[in-house]
């Protein structure tokens, strides 16, 4: 019972520790720079409090659960011996884990009422809704498919480096032909898929299966699948925004 209440208090003053160049740099700022008192002072404090209760309670979830069952699936995949059955669980937890994150909707829906104030597509609701997801639904297409290829890196024991830099360079050649509506978008969603609930996920399991499999070093092969969880999102943006033009 100790311990996780000591585990707990641990995760909290790094959490702590995480925010106080946040909170310094703001102080200074209004304080000496525009030499200003904070606004609202009760309400600030009232939600830091608010940010590092949830900070803390976020990444002790993380350590107590979605970071130990996704190195434990991992490694169960890796000694059941069925590619097919981790290369189905690599791309469902990729896609699922996209679909559900809430910074990809916040930015299709932002994306989605923008195109329809430029006249890209109809004002109406039910074309901006059509937009949005239709983007979500890339986004974590691209995203799924990335897991499936970092996975195969990683039982391959492919060279990351040659991968990520034929990725960009395709990246780089579609922008030059992509319509100029959806480059920033496109470069975005690469972003917005390595946020809060996909990263520890991703990780995990990728870290679990290095482990798992003989040969492989989890420091070395474990760690990329997050860079292609980037990379690919703006090659599948930019295709549809080329296939909708």
């Amino acid at each position: 019972m100790l311990r996780p209440f000591l585990a707990l208090l641990k995760t909290t003053a790094g959490s702590l520790r995480d925010l106080a160049p946040i909170i310094v740099v703001i102080a200074f700022f209004q304080l000496a720079v525009l030499q200003q008192p904070l606004p609202n002072l009760i309400d600030l404090l009232v939600g830091t409090g608010f940010i590092l209760v949830g900070l803390t309670f976020f990444i002790f979830g993380l350590e107590m659960g979605l970071f130990p069952i996704g190195e434990s699936m991992a490694a169960a995949f890796a000694s059941k011996g069925s590619l097919i059955w981790l290369m189905v669980f690599a791309f469902a937890l990729g896609f699922g884990t996209t679909v559900a994150e809430p910074a990809l909707i916040a930015v299709a829906d932002e994306a989605a009422e923008v195109a329809a104030t430029a006249g890209a597509i109809s004002s109406g609701l039910e074309a901006r809704e059509n937009y949005a997801f239709g983007l979500r639904m890339t986004v974590a297409l691209s995203v799924g498919i990335a897991i499936v290829i970092g996975v195969l890196r990683i039982l391959k024991g492919w060279p990351i480096h040659v991968l990520i830099i034929g990725g960009y360079i395709m990246v780089v050649v579609m922008t030059a032909f992509a319509p100029r509506e959806i480059i920033g978008i496109a470069y975005d969603s690469g972003g917005v898929t390595t946020s809060t609930i996909t990263v520890p996920l991703v990780t995990a399991l990728g870290v679990g299966l290095a482990s798992s499999i003989r040969g492989r070093n989890p420091m070395i092969d474990g760690f990329g699948l997050i860079a292609f969880a980037s990379l690919t999102p703006m090659i599948f943006v930019l295709a549809y925004g080329m296939f909708l033009s």
